[in-house]
């Protein structure tokens, strides 16, 4: 049989699925990481919120909230993760770059990565009151930008949910 100017091959689905699980498992372990950066926000009474920027399988920035140790509305995990690539790889963009946050990024978060041109945004928890990345607003797929985004939700969610459930309770109380 001829395949025309196509030519296919067939992975065997053994493969796919260990393929899709070392993926995974890239995803969870760096999310583990931004996750390690959420607990120092919460040690230091921040909303406990951490990202880390990934390229070539290395960590070129890290972060966790500092809004109200440095009095900075704009000092997200988000911001101060993208500020540490910019610095390491020396240039204002990040294409070929992961940023794992474990809480979905806000409008503000999601346009600098936009502008950024990071190529992937991984989150752990959901934010229905102030998302940009697929709950309340998507700006990250925005094709008005000049730029989208790969939106992968959902990597080790009950672990950043309950960092943000620590926090609050301890607030209310």
């Amino acid at each position: 049989m001829k395949s025309g100017k196509y030519k296919f091959s067939l992975i065997p689905f053994g493969d796919i699925a260990n393929t899709h699980q070392m993926i995974l498992q890239d995803h969870q372990r760096y999310m583990a990481m931004a996750i390690t950066q959420a607990s120092i926000a919460l040690e230091k009474n921040e909303v406990p919120v951490g990202a880390i920027i990934v390229h070539d399988d290395m960590v070129i920035g890290k972060g966790h909230n500092q809004v109200e140790t440095l009095k900075d509305a704009t000092a997200h995990a988000e911001m101060i993760a993208l500020t540490a690539a910019m610095e390491h790889r020396n240039q204002k963009y990040l294409q070929g770059c992961t940023i794992y946050v474990t809480l979905e990024p806000c409008p503000m978060c999601a346009g600098a990565l936009v502008w950024s041109k990071i190529d992937r945004i991984v989150f752990g928890a959901m934010d229905a009151k102030a998302g940009g990345c697929g709950s309340l607003f998507n700006i990250s797929a925005n094709k008005q930008l000049n730029h989208q985004i790969e939106i992968i939700q959902g990597v080790l969610e009950e672990d950043a949910k309950w960092l943000l459930k620590q926090f609050f309770a301890e607030k209310r109380n």
